[in-house]
């Protein structure tokens, strides 16, 4: 198989995520870190100080003027990096949950919502619980801010509303956040 004298094989090399040491290019920066005083100095100065600590300066923020660099182990500060951006992405599963009541809903019916909106909350979810009026239940109004109102109160010891129930055209609703 003969190959194109003209072909390049690329190879495809993985950049580092930030600058470290030699490779920053600003003159003066903002040195940050444990054990160091936070003060500005020449970028050798810098390198100076995290070569005698024997530690590595990696910028952090270069569109700052200075430009911030941490004076720190890479590996380490990749290492907690990757595990805070973890913990973020971790962070926002918790998601709002819809529970629909009736205008008429029977006292049976209302235990097995309370049921599963306990689980919602305990999982850490907030909790939207609602009462749609179809027709001429909107006459009913009151009767079912106070089916909201037993619901909020039942779900006292491990939840809270944000506000009191609201009715939003034929929709009347109440978020519940956990405690």
């Amino acid at each position: 198989m003969s190959q194109n004298p003209n072909f390049q094989r690329k190879r495809f090399t993985k950049e580092p995520l930030f600058k470290i040491n030699r490779a920053i290019t600003s003159q003066t920066v903002r040195i940050i870190g444990d054990d160091i005083e936070s003060k500005i100095v020449s970028l050798q100065e810098a390198l100076n100080i995290s070569e005698q600590l024997g530690l590595d300066l990696v910028e952090i923020n270069s569109t700052s003027n200075p430009v911030i660099c941490k004076v720190c182990d890479y590996s380490k500060f990749l290492y907690e990096k990757k595990k805070k951006d973890k913990e973020k992405k971790n962070s926002n599963k918790h998601t709002l949950k819809e529970v629909k009541l009736g205008a008429h809903i029977q006292q049976h019916d209302v235990d097995f919502k309370l049921k599963n909106t306990r689980k919602f909350l305990e999982h850490g979810d907030k909790v939207k619980a609602y009462i749609q009026f179809k027709g001429r239940e909107i006459v009913y109004k009151e009767q079912g801010e106070l089916i909201l109102l037993k619901f909020i109160e039942s779900l006292s010891d491990i939840g809270k509303p944000e506000s009191l129930p609201k009715l939003e055209g034929k929709n009347m609703f109440v978020i519940i956040t956990p405690k």
